[in-house]
């Protein structure tokens, strides 16, 4: 059984900037709330299979979690992973799916979270902590449409 979230948003520009955007690790510490370092697993252009691990300082910690590319469909869908097993988190696993849809003269972004693997305890703290991951979802795709904004 998962823990699914959802976080919506609209931006003025295409929406090939913000798949590429949401791709670009080089300027995610432009945005990226916490950002601490960014360490490519690989070379070249982000595919599927594409790994990193990405830093960043939670709650006065660092915590650093392992990220996969499990699927793009250019411009219009990513599909990210992040195995717990191989981070901070020590648990569990977290899709992000994001879908950017164009509009006349703008991009909608619906980012699809989604828990999974968690059993007993943390089964209850990660129904009680979605609401956070929410929130934290939400702050990145704000931070993202600012930066874009500002160009």
């Amino acid at each position: 059984m998962s823990i699914p979230f959802e976080v919506k948003r609209t931006i003025q520009v295409s929406r090939q900037r913000v798949f590429e955007s949401l791709l670009d690790l080089d300027a995610a510490d432009h945005w990226m709330q916490g950002l601490v370092r960014m360490e490519r697993l690989d070379d070249g252009p982000m595919k599927e299979g594409s790994e990193w691990k990405e830093t960043r300082k939670m709650f006065g910690k660092e915590a650093t979690e392992h990220f996969e590319v499990v699927e793009l469909k250019e411009p219009e869908k990513i599909v990210l992973r992040c195995d717990g097993t191989k981070g901070t988190t020590g648990k569990g696993e977290f899709v992000f799916t994001y879908r950017i849809i164009s509009t006349e003269e703008s991009s909608e972004i619906t980012l699809f979270g989604e828990i999974r693997g968690l059993t007993g305890l943390t089964k209850l703290f990660g129904k009680m902590m979605a609401g956070s991951f929410r929130k934290a979802c939400a702050r990145d795709l704000d931070a993202l449409i600012a930066y874009l904004k500002k160009d």
